[in-house]
């Protein structure tokens, strides 16, 4: 599509220069039609497209993602969105395509962890997509393409510094990828493992039923996965992504870091949270993190004054029991981790968050025991085998 080197101003750090994206054998399958994206920018474009590229292709679905640090903050397909969802992700009103209500519902997982994301998308972006971008903090977009009202909606965004980029959707990489690390030249086969519902057949605990939405769900778990920092585990529901535990150096870490943005998740949608008294006005941003404080546990005295910013009062916060009862609603819950659970733990811990239906490789130790946990929470569980590591 364009030119086979994109020198950039820098690399990850300003002190890294000079830095580049170049290709080898064959032109860049993408075009800049605005802004100038930098190391980032380019390591979560090319990240995101290929996790909405799967996803579309796995579920025949139009799909999108929110991308923090070349790590999914949410993905999802086109779902019809609820009216409590809407009102959640701030976009009662508006006119939504399938493919906005995608970018929806994929920012709508963790919304404080897609505050500046990467946007990425399956299909040609449209004015119901670029409407919902224009009043999202978001550094830039991948997409195949942009119809020419929903282009020139983007390009004014960020007073014309957005970055947004065409990609190529039949670019195929070379079978073989390469990367340095300390002036050590590192080679190995792309991760190119097709994610489909026969990674589903071996079924190890005892209730054997998963039905459709439950196996879409999880294949969307495992095509997160395969683009998210290791270690990480992935919550999904109704065909989008509600919790992603990334990075981390423990598998319980990464459990509990994604039960929790799941709890987050349904908690929003409690009628106290959604009837919090927000001044006409309040940005986005500022209503997410009063949001975000108001149902944290450990929220300081000087946190809550700060609110009278953004709330026209102060209310009664939600009880621990009030918590508790509205989380105890939240089932059908499936969850991905991208290699096998060594501990029981994390099955206790998915437990607390609705989870019933569990896909990992298996190969454990101990896979007796996390099989015995699932069958004593009657969840049923199926071991892949691919492991999904992404560093």
């Amino acid at each position: 599509m364009g030119n086979s080197e994109i020198v950039l101003k820098y690399g990850c750090n300003p002190q890294q220069k000079p830095a580049r994206i170049y290709s080898k054998n064959q032109p860049l399958p993408i075009k800049i039609l605005n802004g100038t994206p930098g190391y980032i920018n380019f390591m979560d474009a090319f990240n995101s497209w290929q996790l909405v590229k799967e996803l579309k292709q796995a579920t025949g679905l139009p799909a999108a993602a929110s991308f923090k640090h070349v790590s999914p903050a949410g993905a999802a397909v086109g779902l019809p969105l609820s009216e409590v969802l809407k009102k959640s992700y701030f976009v009662e009103g508006l006119e939504l395509s399938p493919i906005a209500v995608a970018y929806a519902r994929a920012r709508g997982a963790d919304r404080m962890s897609s505050y500046g994301d990467w946007a990425a998308v399956s299909d040609i972006v449209d004015l119901p997509t670029a409407t919902i971008l224009k009043g999202a903090v978001s550094d830039g977009i991948i997409a195949p393409g942009y119809t020419d009202e929903a282009l020139e909606v983007l390009k004014r965004k960020k007073k014309g510094s957005y970055c947004i980029i065409e990609m190529d959707w039949d670019y195929e990489p070379e079978e073989l990828e390469n990367r340095e690390i300390y002036g050590i030249s590192f080679e190995q086969k792309r991760n190119d493992v097709i994610i489909k519902e026969e990674l589903l057949t071996n079924i190890v605990s005892n209730n054997k039923n998963i039905p459709p939405q439950a196996q879409r769900d999880l294949l969307i778990s495992m095509i997160t996965l395969k683009y998210t920092q290791s270690n990480s585990v992935c919550f999904v529901l109704d065909g989008q992504v509600i919790g992603v535990g990334a990075g981390q150096q423990s598998r319980i870490h990464c459990t509990r870091l994604a039960g929790a943005k799941a709890d987050i998740w349904y908690l929003r949608q409690h009628p106290t949270v959604l009837a919090l008294p927000f001044k006409k006005g309040a940005a986005q941003p500022e209503r997410d993190n009063v949001i975000d404080q108001y149902l944290r546990d450990d929220v300081t005295p000087m946190e809550i004054s700060g609110w009278s910013n953004a709330l026209e009062s102060i209310p009664q916060r939600l009880t621990a029991e009030e918590k508790a009862s509205w989380l105890k609603s939240l089932t059908g819950v499936s969850l991905g981790s991208d290699a096998f659970f060594p501990f029981r733990d994390n099955i206790d811990r998915a437990a607390q968050s609705g989870v019933k239906f569990i896909v990992q490789p298996g190969g454990s130790i101990r896979d007796d025991i996390v099989i015995d946990a699932c069958n004593e929470y009657d969840m049923a569980m199926a071991c892949s085998s691919p492991r999904l590591f992404h560093h």
